[in-house]
């Protein structure tokens, strides 16, 4: 029966929800958004002490493990839209007679005696979502032992990471999607994990056997065991000692005992269906509240939202169809408000069934499945894909004729999901044959938004579809990615669907005659494709011609985004050593090697082609033994040798060089490895010399500067082995020639390379990858992979043949000249620098000392060193100079100008680090001719490389500087400001700040820093006290300073410390 509405008193009437989890928030936003009468008032009873926060990305928290960084919304929010919460209260019983809620404190939820708490309501909403599921200790002797966990709140995780600082070997029971999220989080808190699952198969929910089968090989290469079908019975313990007892041991079913010091079970959920049974409230016998299709329980003006929710005998474990709940109760409890003047009331809206359709990644895979993936009668056919190689599995079921798509479930490449998801949904007839959707997009289609209808749902985390992002931007007037995530909260979930919401956005303001800016930052008007040309035609060779004739300000530092932009197509056009612009590069480019944990480098000499000879091998084992370096064959088929100090390279350089070795351009955005199979040379199947043509290819495009890291391949057949359509460029042998394929990639989202020219010469394969190659430096955007190029290309692959192969441009003679010009102007970088004694002077540690310090311990693993490991948990930091309370160096501490060198050992534009006592301190000398100083280490990670970092700042559209200078750091790129040391990066502005120093320029050119007495000084950052030590692996370090800490709340995750600009 539909609800009755009274549409003769629209008076305030109460409604109160239990349970603030993500549903729970949702129904709130609902009813504020069109509750435009304020008809409601709304108070929430939350059991937990926390608001409402993300589960489904609940695995975040162990990166980050911050409580505010999970909430969905901030504690403020609710006050700003006058939502009474009533916290750490569990409601007990609803008296329908009464009309009151009786709840009680969560901590007193078991006692005898408890005074209660009654909250009178109009409208109930129960939203108390479910809870993890248990098998009893009888069932499974041992569950109550210390050291079993499930995996469902934030205390839950807090208790995790509390137990994984003595624990070593994790079992993860449930092999479903928390399972594998479980076991990630084991995984990542440095743990030997196991996952059992009762079942033949993980996923068995998702995924057929064959699908779960390629997800398993997955996870085994991350180091993850697995046990199917044989799940522990119980859990056993070494210790008597009540103190001391915890877990130690599982029986498995069939009778083994394995070594586990910590469980997680992650089996599934029950209904948290107490309450609704505790007050007379009808609920299926297997859990969940009665609700029809109004979402109305037995009980009037009583309603059952998300997992509690038992809707036609099913109960639903997903948040979309919560939050699809959440929209039927709220629209009907505000229809009133909506018919009001029309003269008859909207129909009541309905809750029928729930799209379980998923997109998620899981332990760094892929999965998706959609529609009625499991569909399996005499009227359907299946349609597979399988590539073991690339673990790429597709099943996708239409009916007997082709005609429609009813579902399907894919593992390693979901690109098409919203695509495929859309189509199934339409219920159309197929325009295309069936084929072309397992196929996936066609290079240069991109995602294919344009081709979506309105009805087509992006995020199914919060039940987003296309339409209602297009009516964002075109009716609420949202004019950024930001706020358009903010209105419908795509993409706030697991952030799977990002990308799609990017691509509606600039088509929807294409559409609506918008321009859309792709400015390389504050500091220019120009995208780079557009700043390349400028710098072309004008012949711009230094920075600070390229701010006056181009930026804003000719008076502004730049930044971290476009000083290496600027290089980088300085270095593309001119070829100058990137010393010469040595301001502008990133620490890897100034220093010609990877900077790694720790501020220490790894250096990669070009080994081409893959070819070495005994003699080059024995030289690199020589120089990795004299100077202590650690060493790994790369994927490239090169030597990577980790941990050399700054102020070693130029000796390792010279010792290499001797050898004939060069530069490898590891550290540049450049021309990274072409990598080949033995070919014809060696192999048997072989139809071409592929390791000669490799190293001709690898020698002549050495060096060669891109907007993004280029990487190449050449197979001597068929079959493949230098994997080369997994490159930017690849070149596979055939009995005619060779076929060259271009834009693909490896890494997080691989890529095939496509065709570009069958059977061709080695002199025109050449002659169309220098083409190629300089087409796409000159019109590519800033970090852009090949593969991404091509997906913006208009008009795709087509395109770029008829641009390679035709000359439709009529520029392939100027392509090919400009890179004849980089070819004949290369130089071995690593050489200018050993063979120039200035330059070499640039990689001292110190300016005014040749002590050395080392930045953080090294521990001995497998017969190498190593740096030891970050500490699991953040550590507290040293006291912030921002605030007078808590500076260490106060006014009535003796301070003295000390002499720290000259001018010129300072150079311009840059940072330069000086050691006093055992302190290290960077000094930065801006262009302007104003002096700073800092603490060196960066509180993130606590590295010694605030020097090394690049110095910026931000203006406004007319070109005003509107912040002060900074110094971002090289690791992770949080930027500090050189004035009062605040971290500027949004979202850590209160979590990390640097010690400051006064700086004087004397007369006679000497450079002075105003520091206090060397001891105290040395009590809050001597490197030996504030470096990263080893036994913070299993004990938290204790700062020895005797002063009041201020701890950070943040961390690094998944690698993006800073802006998404940066993750390479």
């Amino acid at each position: 029966m539909a609800p009755e509405i009274n549409q003769k008193n629209i008076e305030s009437s109460s409604i109160v929800i239990i349970g603030l989890g993500m549903v729970g928030l949702s129904f709130i936003e609902k009813i504020l958004e069109y509750d435009t009468a304020k008809k409601y008032t709304i108070t929430a009873i939350c059991q937990e002490s926390f608001v409402a926060y993300n589960r489904v990305g609940l695995t975040q928290y162990f990166s980050h493990r911050s409580v505010d960084q999970q909430l969905m919304k901030p504690e403020n929010w609710y006050q700003e839209n006058n939502i009474l919460l009533l916290m750490n209260q569990t409601a007990t019983k609803i008296n329908p007679d009464l009309k009151v809620i009786e709840s009680v404190s969560t901590q007193d939820i078991n006692a005898s005696t408890t005074a209660a708490t009654t909250t009178p309501y109009d409208i109930c909403i129960i939203a108390t979502g479910s809870n993890a599921l248990l098998p009893s200790p009888k069932a499974v002797p041992g569950l109550d032992l210390p050291g079993v966990y499930v995996y469902r709140t934030i205390d839950d995780l807090d208790l995790i990471i509390e137990r994984s600082k003595t624990a070593k070997h994790a079992a993860v029971v449930g092999g479903g999607l928390l399972g594998l999220e479980a076991a990630k989080a084991t995984s990542d808190l440095g743990l030997k994990t196991t996952i059992y699952e009762r079942n033949n198969q993980v996923l068995s929910r998702q995924l057929d056997s064959e699908g779960a089968a390629m997800v398993l090989r997955e996870i085994e290469k991350l180091g993850i065991g697995h046990s199917l079908g044989n799940p522990p019975v119980a859990f056993m313990s070494d210790s008597t000692n009540e103190e001391s007892l915890h877990i130690s041991k599982a029986k498995l079913q069939d009778g083994s005992v394995v070594e586990h010091d910590i469980v997680v079970f992650a089996i599934g959920i029950l209904p948290g269906d107490k309450i609704a049974r505790d007050s007379g409230i009808e609920c299926h016998a297997r859990g969940g509240v009665l609700v029809n299709d109004f979402l109305e329980t037995n009980i009037q003006d009583v309603y059952a939202v998300g997992e509690v929710a038992c809707h036609r005998g099913q109960t639903y474990g997903l948040v979309a169809p919560g939050y699809d709940m959440a929209e039927v109760v709220a629209r009907n409890l505000t229809r009133d408000i909506h018919s009001k003047g029309l003269g008859k009331v909207h129909q009541p809206r309905s809750f029928t069934a729930a799209d379980l359709s998923t997109k998620l990644k899981l332990l760094g895979v892929h999965v998706a499945s959609f529609g009625d993936y499991f569909a399996g009668s005499k009227d359907t056919q299946e349609l597979l894909y399988r590539d073991p190689f690339g673990a790429v599995y597709k099943k996708y079921v239409f009916t007997k004729d082709g005609k429609h798509l009813l579902g399907g479930m894919m593992v390693g490449d979901t690109t098409d999901y919203g695509k495929l998801l859309g189509i199934s949904k339409s219920k159309k007839s197929l325009q295309i044959p069936p084929g072309e959707l397992i196929l996936g997009l066609k290079p240069g289609q991109g995602q294919g938004v344009t081709d979506l209808p309105d009805d087509t749902q992006i995020c199914s985390c919060n039940n987003v579809t296309k339409g209602q992002i297009r009516a964002s931007i075109r009716s609420k007037g949202c004019s950024s990615i930001g706020e358009v995530k903010t209105c419908t909260k795509a993409g706030l979930g697991c952030g799977g669907c990002v990308p799609q919401v990017g691509d509606i956005f600039e088509t929807e303001l294409k559409a609506m005659g918008k321009v859309i800016k792709q400015n390389l930052c504050s500091h220019f008007e120009y995208s780079r494709t557009e700043l390349y040309q400028v710098v072309k035609v004008k012949k711009l060779k230094t920075f600070s011609h390229v701010m006056e004739h181009a930026g804003k300000s000719s008076r502004a530092l730049g930044c971290e985004v476009c000083k290496p932009a600027v290089a980088s197509i300085v270095a593309s056009l001119f070829n100058d050593h990137v010393l010469d612009h040595a301001p502008l590069q990133d620490t890897n480019d100034r220093f010609l090697a990877n900077i790694q944990r720790g501020g220490t480098y790894s250096v990669v000499p070009r080994v081409p082609g893959g070819e070495i000879t005994p003699d080059k091998l024995i030289a690199i084992a020589e120089v990795a033994k004299e100077f202590g370096l650690y060493t790994k064959i790369t994927g490239g088929q090169r030597i990577d040798l980790f941990g050399a100090k700054r102020e070693d390279l130029p000796s390792i350089w010279e010792r290499l060089i001797k050898a004939g070795l060069e530069s490898g351009h590891a550290y540049g955005k450049a021309l990274r490895t072409v990598k080949s199979c033995v070919g014809s040379t060696w192999c048997r199947y072989g139809l071409q010399d592929s390791v000669g043509f490799a190293i001709v290819i690898e020698n002549r495009y050495k060096g060669l500067r891109a907007p993004h890291k280029i990487k190449g391949g050449v197979s001597g057949c068929v079959r493949e082995c230098a994997e080369a359509r997994g490159k930017d460029f690849g070149i596979i042998a055939t009995e005619k020639g060779y076929n060259l394929f271009v834009c693909g990639n490896g890494g997080a989202q691989p890529k095939h390379a496509v065709l570009l020219v069958a059977d061709v010469s080695e002199a025109n394969c050449i002659k169309y990858l220098d083409r190629f190659l300089m087409f796409y430096i000159a019109t590519a955007d800033k970090l852009t992979r090949t593969s991404k190029w091509l997906e913006k290309l208009e008009g795709g692959i087509e395109y770029l043949k008829k641009v390679i192969l035709e000359d439709y441009l009529g520029i392939c003679l100027e392509l090919e000249e400009q890179m004849a010009y980089l070819i004949a102007t290369y130089q071995c970088e690593w050489k200018v620098v050993v063979e120039d004694p200035t330059r070499r002077q640039q990689f001292r540690q110190f300016v005014n000392t040749d002590d050395t310090q080392e930045g953080i311990e090294f521990i001995s693993e497998r017969g190498q060193r190593r740096p030891a490991d970050w500490p699991k948990e953040e550590v507290q930091l040293p006291p912030s100079p921002v605030s007078p309370n808590l500076d260490p160096f106060d006014a009535q501490v003796l301070k003295k100008w000390i002499c720290v060198g000259k001018t010129d050992d300072f150079a311009m534009d840059s940072g330069r680090t000086v050691k006093h006592g055992h302190v290290q301190i960077a000094v930065f000398h801006l262009p302007n001719g104003s002096w700073y100083a800092t603490q060196n280490m960066c509180p993130h990670k606590r590295a010694m490389v605030l020097s090394q970092g690049l110095l910026g700042d931000s203006v406004s559209e007319s070109g005003i500087s509107k912040s002060q200078p900074y110094v971002s750091c090289p690791l992770h790129k949080k930027n500090f400001g050189l004035q009062d040391g605040r971290c500027l990066t949004s979202g850590d502005e209160d979590n990390y700040k640097i010690q400051t120093f006064e700086v004087k320029v004397d007369e006679g050119g000497q450079v002075f820093l105003l520091l206090p007495p060397t001891r105290d000084l040395d009590d809050i950052l001597a490197t030996d006290k504030v470096m990263i030590h080893a036994q913070e692996a299993q004990d938290k370090f204790k700062w020895q300073a005797s002063i009041e800490v201020v701890q950070s709340s943040a961390s690094c995750s998944t690698g993006a410390c800073g802006g998404k600009e940066f993750e390479w």
